[in-house]
């Protein structure tokens, strides 16, 4: 099973959802890093369950604990371990699908390639396991606040309600004021609203999260397979109910032609910029100094309180029903999770670079 990403700058996950911790291990961070204890925790409380009425009602404060790879504040340049116990498992909430299949679930495929899978919550395959990476993703981000280099996110959409405006039309200094996290406040409460309804329809809705990075010098991308949007797709679509990714222009450039998508070059104050930026900051898989941004699918959360058709291990046909604690719709929470993993592609990115000329 395939637990690690990243090159220079690599994190190993582990850990289960219901099991006694989660945790990462960081190889490669440089040496000297500030370890800012607050900002990790403050990245993780982003993330956390049961932190407003549009989230799973699981209470999980997601302390975490340094077990090696700091000293005196800083980063030591050797592995650095960081574990988060869990604290609010109710196992028993699974005990009805010990045998059964949860409809678009990880439970069938899980079951077919090893020959045991851990119902409760699905084990490894719970989004539970992102929290290692948020707490990864926090490192990652104070070593790129050392070259300048911001990363962002925001919900853009839920459902068919969508934001009318460019990330360059909002304010993104206010995406944390509202618990959705989308810097329209209007739509914002439009979108709350949707998700609060569809809870108490005891179904689930899924919705898009926009992910921005600025400041991005030029040359972070290794053609011709770890294109730079090669490695923040792999990223986005391995974090759980990822089903699209598209960056730059995306799949609205198909009705653009050449001569409207192209981004013509001009020289400012002694540097190279684009008079757009469809590309979306990255040209021939390397980045170009404009701002990256891209956009993020999440499907509906899987598991839903109604009966579902389904079969047992032993191929008999069930009803499958849904119990526990589970998020209507995630985006809010995948916000920091969507930024995680992008300021570890760009870690590991930058790390890299540094080999590519004198």
């Amino acid at each position: 099973m395939s637990n690690t990403y990243g090159n220079i700058f690599k994190i190993s996950t582990f850990g289960e959802s219901h099991g006694k911790a989660l945790g990462v291990v960081v190889d490669g961070c440089p040496a000297g890093i500030d370890f800012d204890e607050l900002f990790i925790q403050q990245e993780l409380e982003r993330r956390k369950p049961g932190q407003s009425k549009i989230t799973t009602h699981r209470k999980e404060a997601d302390s975490f604990q340094v077990l090696s790879g700091v000293f005196e504040g800083k980063t030591t340049g050797t592995p650095i371990a960081l574990v988060i116990f869990n604290e609010d498992q109710r196992s028993k909430d699974y005990s009805h699908i010990a045998d059964k299949y949860r409809p678009s679930h990880a439970d069938f495929t899980y079951t077919e390639k090893y020959g045991i899978r851990d119902y409760r919550g699905g084990g490894r395959s719970s989004a539970r396991e992102t929290a290692a990476r948020v707490a990864a993703g926090a490192l990652a981000k104070l070593y790129l606040k050392t070259l300048g280099i911001d990363v962002k996110a925001y919900v853009s959409q839920v459902g068919p309600i969508k934001l009318d405006k460019s990330y360059k039309e909002l304010d993104l200094n206010t995406i944390e004021d509202n618990i959705l996290r989308c810097p329209d406040q209007d739509k914002a409460a439009e979108m709350i609203e949707l998700i609060d309804q569809t809870r108490k329809k005891q179904d689930t809705i899924g919705g898009i999260v926009t992910g921005l990075a600025f400041h991005v010098p030029v040359g972070l991308g290794e053609p011709v397979f770890d294109k730079l949007h090669a490695e923040l797709g792999k990223a986005m679509l391995s974090i759980n109910a990822v089903k699209g990714f598209e960056y730059g222009s995306g799949f609205d450039g198909v009705e653009m032609y050449g001569s409207e998508h192209n981004d013509e070059f001009y020289v400012e104050d002694g540097r190279v910029k684009t008079k757009t930026n469809f590309s979306g900051g990255i040209q021939g898989g390397i980045s170009n100094g404009q701002d990256i941004y891209f956009r993020v699918a999440f499907k509906p959360v899987a598991t839903i309180m109604k009966d579902q058709d389904s079969v047992n291990e032993s191929g008999e046909a069930v009803t499958v029903s849904g119990k526990g604690r589970h998020d209507p719709c995630v985006v809010s929470r995948a916000v920091p999770i969507v930024e995680a993993m992008t300021a570890l592609v760009l870690a590991d990115m930058h790390l890299r670079n540094k080999s590519s000329k004198i």
